[in-house]
């Protein structure tokens, strides 16, 4: 288990040293896995208490994803033996544990430096989302695609979703529209594009910076090197459609709108029919989540978040949505209630009261 994240400290300049990290499951597009987590969270709070370590840097191995997403076939393993009382099993302790380490990188203190190439989905985005410095490539394919499985924008999608400019929060959560680098920087979901031949280059300029003040003076030149190879986006070319279509004061009117479109462009083609073809109760939770959890802390964000998740393996959608697309693969999902209009705001009321006598991320 030990190699599923290699570590590794690079002498810097002026005695201090890089912690380089590296999710080492090239196979699963590295999927975010318990065993990861409970190696990067420990080692992750040693170097934020070393003062020897002056920034982190977080990548994956492979071109082709730095993490299409938590594992969720093995969450989904958990699930299958969930009963109606709460007990101390793999989903609650893998959620718990996730949430710890997205939050422990929100608030590091250090330069954090992600390198987001290739897939950023779903857990990935939360690994991503939270650093200081956030790297997207020429390849980055990001996406919170939890409308497919029965789940929602979690790991602090309450968080970022409700920061992003006009409607497009609302509307990347309730149709898991792909987006690239130049959308992800326009969402403020990223902060440098540079491309990925560049990546052992930027790490030996880190290497060579004396303080913290330097690394941003790294990321910005590397970027300015890059800029002339980003392609352009999506979110933003859309950007008066998304405001319109999500301008409804209610849930039914969004989707409805949403869902309606007619017109010859792929990408909203795309995206508005993996929301009508999706889990009937994740719009729901989307709508919520981002309404309840608008003025909370961070903290409050992953409490809300735990408590949701917890909720959504145990009685949600979720075991139909992963064993239609992972576990049997017949992409049939068999969703009871059936359609949206059929889910009731009790049912979905009941998913966001907390199963236990205390929210265990309470000392957050």
């Amino acid at each position: 288990m030990s190699d599923l994240v290699l570590f590794e400290e690079r002498e810097a300049a002026g005695g201090k040293k890089i912690g380089v990290a590296m999710m080492n499951s090239e196979k699963s597009l590295n999927a975010l896995s318990l065993g990861m987590i409970e190696l990067l969270y420990p080692k992750l709070q040693q170097w934020q208490a070393d003062e020897t370590i002056m920034a982190v840097f977080l990548h994956s191995a492979g071109d082709k994803a730095f993490c299409a997403g938590g594992d969720v076939v093995a969450l989904h393993a958990g699930s299958a033996a969930y009963g109606e009382e709460l007990p101390n099993n793999s989903c609650a302790e893998f959620f718990e544990l996730e949430y710890r380490l997205d939050y422990l990188i929100h608030t590091f203190g250090k330069p954090f430096v992600v390198w987001g190439t290739g897939f950023v989905m779903g857990g990935g985005l939360g690994l991503l989302s939270g650093a200081s410095h956030r790297v997207v490539t020429e390849t980055t394919r990001m996406a919170m695609p939890e409308i497919t499985i029965g789940l929602y924008p979690d790991v602090g999608g309450t968080w970022f979703l409700n920061r992003t400019p006009g409607k497009t929060g609302l509307f990347l959560g309730l149709t898991g529209a792909n987006i690239n680098a130049a959308d992800a920087q326009y969402i403020a979901l990223a902060d440098y594009f540079i491309t990925q031949e560049l990546k052992n280059d930027v790490l030996s300029a880190l290497s060579e910076v004396k303080c913290e003040r330097g690394v941003e003076g790294v990321m910005q030149h590397f970027s300015t090197l890059a800029e002339p190879m980003k392609s352009a986006g999506n979110v933003e070319a859309h950007i008066d459609w998304i405001n319109d279509v999500c301008a409804g004061e209610d849930l039914s009117t969004v989707v409805a709108n949403i869902t309606a479109y007619e017109g010859d462009d792929k990408w909203c083609s795309r995206a508005a029919g993996t929301l009508a073809s999706g889990a009937p109760i994740t719009p729901y939770l989307v709508w919520e989540q981002l309404h309840r959890g608008k003025d909370l802390t961070l903290e409050g964000v992953f409490q809300m978040e735990l408590t949701l998740s917890v909720n959504c393996v145990k009685r949600g959608h979720f075991k139909e949505g992963i064993r239609a697309l992972l576990i049997d693969k017949d992409r049939n999902p068999q969703w009871q209630p059936a359609t949206f209009a059929e889910i009731t705001h009790e049912e979905v009321d009941t998913l966001f009261i907390e199963p236990w006598e205390q929210n265990p991320l309470l000392d957050l």
